[in-house]
């Protein structure tokens, strides 16, 4: 059986080495930071499970693989929250919600009281909205911290230094740039808040004109806020434009939040290649596995699948880069 060694510990390398474990593989993980964290783009995202939401944008093939991904987390561990996510925008923005429900499928449309029986303290906040209730979201820091575990119950352990065995499964994301010359960084934002006054129970996106904009409940009255596709190319701070967007995004769904303690505000680039999809890129010893841009815990099951897939038994990959010219 084929030995390999996954560069990198932020949820493409854990989901990779996961399906290879449970393959019967005995990967290494290397990772100078010996474990997740903040140098991964992945210790600061969404952690939205939200196919049907995502492909008001993205590729049909995001929405195909990505109905997978809850039952997959849930699998391996993760706590998953299976609640749906809520797509809502300002009175103002109503043509944005129609366009939303034109470009999606599986939602239902609700009034101002369907809202509220759902959420009580969005009553009569917003007349309208859409409802994709098979959707789901988890916290990436614990879905992360799960796999690292269930792997160290393997023998399997992230180390910080090594010389990589057998094929090497490069997983660095935007660390491997200057390997892979067609490799962009999409700037993702976000804002930690605690505000135990505020009480909501799943994934509210809230449309807006220049970026989406999403409210995750992390429990404990603690919420996540996150702004996406910024195209900057590398990994800067946050922006006050961004900051004020964001926080005038959870104030405009709940005046609550402007009593909010703010816990964290960060940003980081998340790797993408020139039609937002992953690829597999083979070259010599080494198979590159990258570019989840805005869809690391939606298609990291998938990719993950499709590189042990090809490990065990040499079935080429959909996402392979020969095919994406």
């Amino acid at each position: 059986m084929t030995q390999a060694t996954i560069l990198g510990a932020g949820v493409m390398g854990l989901s990779i080495a996961t399906e290879l474990v449970a393959r019967g593989f005995r990967p290494r993980i290397i990772d100078p930071a010996g474990k997740p964290g903040a140098h991964a783009c992945s210790w600061r995202a969404g952690g939205m499970l939200a196919p049907w939401c995502e492909a008001e944008s993205a590729e049909p093939v995001v929405l195909r693989l990505g109905q997978d991904a809850a039952d997959w987390w849930q699998g391996n561990g993760a706590e998953v929250t299976r609640r749906g996510t809520l797509v809502l925008a300002p009175a103002r923005d109503r043509a944005d919600l129609d366009r939303f429900a034109r470009m999606t499928q599986t939602h239902r449309s609700l009034d101002g009281d369907e809202i509220a029986a759902l959420e009580p303290e969005l009553q009569g906040r917003f007349p309208r909205g859409l409802f994709f209730e098979t959707e789901a979201h988890l916290n990436p820091r614990a879905a992360l911290q799960t796999l690292r575990d269930r792997l160290a119950e393997q023998d399997i352990v992230i180390e910080p230094e090594g010389t990589p065995t057998g094929l090497t499964i490069d997983a660095r994301g935007y660390g491997a740039r200057d390997e892979l010359k067609d490799l962009r960084g999409v700037r993702g934002e976000m804002l930690v808040l605690r505000c135990p006054e505020v009480n909501l129970t799943r994934t509210v996106r809230m449309l807006h004109p220049r970026i989406p904009l999403y409210i995750v409940p992390r429990g404990e009255g603690i919420y996540m806020i996150g702004a996406t596709m910024l195209e900057t190319g590398g990994k800067y701070r946050v922006t006050v434009r961004s900051a004020v967007e964001m926080l005038n995004a959870a104030y405009a769904l709940h005046p609550g939040f402007a009593e909010a303690e703010i816990l964290e505000l960060g940003s980081d680039a998340r790797p993408a290649f020139p039609d937002n999809l992953p690829r597999l890129r083979r070259r010599g010893n080494t198979l590159y596995a990258n570019g989840l841009y805005r869809h690391g815990y939606l298609l990291a099951p998938a990719v993950a699948r499709m590189t042990a897939d090809y490990l065990q038994t040499g079935q080429k990959p959909e996402f392979m880069d020969e095919d994406h010219p």
